[in-house]
């Protein structure tokens, strides 16, 4: 498929360009509903947005080009050019969290309370985005005779893209359920979907082929445990604290 949707004056507009750009306005879209339901200011969803969007597409790229840096070492500009692909979810998650953190600080709201209402649309989009890396022919797995593996370069690989996109929706729907039908303290929510993506990102990581390395290790699955357990260590102080 080709990873151009279409033209605008000779710029390429690319599907996977699109793809985060729905996904971002459709968890817009459902977070502002969430506030709008529980009573939290709309605009300061709106407000945290303007801010969480290029902060976290930095991120995404620096976090990259941190572990890539062999690629970009003798030619540091090219580091700038995220058109050629290279952005990490990691990166855009840690800076979310840290710019999530000084703006309810400095607008005095509660934190889990904004990262309650964030927190099932930023795993649909992610679902959303994954589709991104099939059009691109990226993030794929290791070689399987699976009869569910799409070929790539003429060899059949695991479709971890598909993978983490079927897991991320369904923590998508188990964290809309859990938000309106258990009794919970602030942040559990966020916390949950923290622990469950790190829990599938751990394992779908050690299939893929193009994963950033830190010596003789994945980066994605040391981000991975660290972002397991520490949420559900959270998450059991809170119950017990309560």
């Amino acid at each position: 498929m080709d990873p151009v949707a279409f033209e605008i004056f000779g710029l390429e507009i690319r599907w996977y360009g699109i793809l985060i750009a729905s996904g971002v306005l459709i968890g817009t879209i459902l977070a502002l509903r969430e506030a709008r339901r529980i009573g939290f200011d709309e605009e300061l969803i709106l407000d945290l947005l303007i801010w969480e969007v290029p902060l976290c597409l930095i991120g995404a790229r620096l976090y990259y080009v941190i572990f890539s840096w062999d690629l970009y070492k003798d030619n540091p500009i090219e580091a700038l050019n995220i058109r050629h692909g290279g952005l990490a979810i990691h990166g855009a998650l840690i800076t979310a969290i840290i710019v999530a953190i000084i703006f309810t600080r400095i607008k005095k709201i509660n934190f889990w309370t904004l990262a309650d209402i964030c927190g099932p649309s930023l795993i649909l989009a992610q679902a959303i985005g994954r589709w991104g890396n099939y059009i691109n022919q990226e993030a794929y797995g290791v070689p399987t005779d699976l009869p569910w593996g799409i070929m790539v370069n003429g060899v059949k690989v695991h479709p971890t893209f598909l993978y983490e996109s079927i897991w991320n929706f369904l923590v998508f729907l188990f964290l809309i359920w859990y938000r309106k039908n258990k009794k919970k303290e602030e942040g559990e929510v966020f916390l949950l979907y923290l622990s469950l993506y790190s829990f599938i990102r751990f394992f779908i990581e050690g299939l893929r082929i193009d994963s950033l390395m830190w010596g003789q290790f994945r980066v994605a699955q040391i981000v991975s445990i660290i972002g397991f357990f520490i949420p559900l260590i959270i998450f059991y102080m809170k119950r017990k604290k309560s």
